[in-house]
């Protein structure tokens, strides 16, 4: 079914030979395309006083376009509308996932007014998957009704009062210095910097593996952070506070020189971490970093805990308040920007002040990743 896409029309400013200048509206009537003068700019001084003069306009203008009536045409105007704005290659992908995996098979067929709140948060219950993943799939029906009242396709959020924990169901997995240490003496290159780097950083997986050896400024002790990469596509960074620098200390600046040194891909383009398999156009994918090097190698030192990039991440944290690290420089270092007991409670940390922490962090594993080693 062909359906007549929801229009805002648009808005211009036009200068007439004679008087000020007039703001001209111009909207669509199937294949027809209509104006009309709004009024002059003495009238309407900027363009938002003119577009909000416009909005019974667009309405008229709309009366007769064919909306969705059903969640599956709100999903086909939300994926043409949406999901291409804003939303990075990762997060589209999940999207579509939930979309495809769970909301349409389920509630496809239903009219947006059949969609009801206690309906749904009961069916979240009966989804055989973890809570965060129903809150997750309740998220992205939220996003869905969202975006039908904004475009005014309908007049209400059902999704908006559904309850949905997000509460994790396990503890995540920390590593202790000592089981660091154990799994990098049980490592090869490159997987041995890797995984040292991420330990002493916390960097997520799409950020390490998405490191050039022009990210690292050897000279101002920092490595730079633009992009992340996901499934080989390179991505923007989540949030500011993502893109912030991190220290590059002297224990660490010193592994990485000695890995850019033996690595068949050091220039300044290079991934630090390329693949060999690709010749160096693409990064190594993390999923076979763990299945095939960090894993066995984890068994090998008799660590029976499932390790995952994001294990050196919490363990990072876990080690940091482990050696009573101050919170406010723990959370730079993590680089969370939504941490309200950081951000509200504590001032902001000086440079001096991350780099001490994570040198101390990162000389426990020293003599493991010591200088040279092979």
């Amino acid at each position: 079914m062909k359906r007549t896409q929801y229009q805002l029309g648009s808005l211009t400013r036009e200068a007439r030979k004679a008087g000020p200048a007039v703001w001209i509206y111009r909207w669509r009537e199937g294949d027809v395309h209509r104006k009309t003068v709004v009024g002059d700019v003495k009238k309407y001084r900027t363009k938002a006083d003119a577009m909000a003069a416009c909005e019974q306009l667009r309405r008229n203008a709309n009366r007769q376009v064919k909306t969705p009536h059903t969640v599956g045409e709100l999903v086909g105007h939300y994926r043409e509308q949406e999901l291409p704005k804003g939303k990075s290659p990762s997060t589209r992908d999940g999207y579509e996932c939930y979309l495809k995996t769970w909301i349409l098979p389920m509630w496809g067929e239903y009219k947006l007014s059949d969609v009801r709140t206690v309906a749904v948060e009961s069916w979240l219950q009966s989804v055989p998957r973890s809570l965060g993943s129903r809150a997750k799939i309740r998220s992205v029906m939220s996003a869905l009704f969202s975006h039908a009242t904004r475009w005014e396709l309908y007049d209400r959020n059902p999704i908006a009062l559904v309850r949905q924990s997000a509460k994790r169901e396990k503890v995540p997995v920390v590593l202790t210095a000592v089981e660091i240490r154990s799994l990098l003496s049980e490592l090869q290159e490159p997987y041995r910097t890797m995984v040292f780097l991420a330990a002493t950083t916390a960097l997520r997986a799409s950020e390490l593996l998405a490191l050039q050896w022009r990210d690292m400024d050897f000279d101002a002790g920092q490595i730079r952070l633009s992009r992340g990469i996901v499934h080989q596509k390179i991505t923007a960074m989540k949030t500011e506070a993502s893109r912030k620098p991190l220290p590059l200390t002297a224990e660490l600046a010193l592994v990485l020189a000695n890995w850019r040194a033996k690595c068949a891909y050091n220039q300044s383009n290079d991934w630090v971490f390329a693949s060999l398999d690709k010749k160096g156009t693409q990064p190594l994918w993390p999923e076979n970093v763990l299945r095939r090097h960090v894993r066995p190698a984890a068994m090998r030192a008799g660590i029976t805990k499932r390790i995952g990039f994001h294990t050196f991440r919490h363990s990072f944290a876990t080690i940091l308040r482990s050696n009573h690290e101050d919170i406010k420089t723990a959370q730079e270092l993590l680089r969370h920007a939504n941490s309200k007991v950081t951000m509200d409670t504590y001032t902001q940390a000086f440079d001096p002040a991350k780099i001490a922490a994570q040198e101390r962090l990162a000389d426990m594993f020293v003599p493991i990743c010591s200088r040279g080693s092979a």
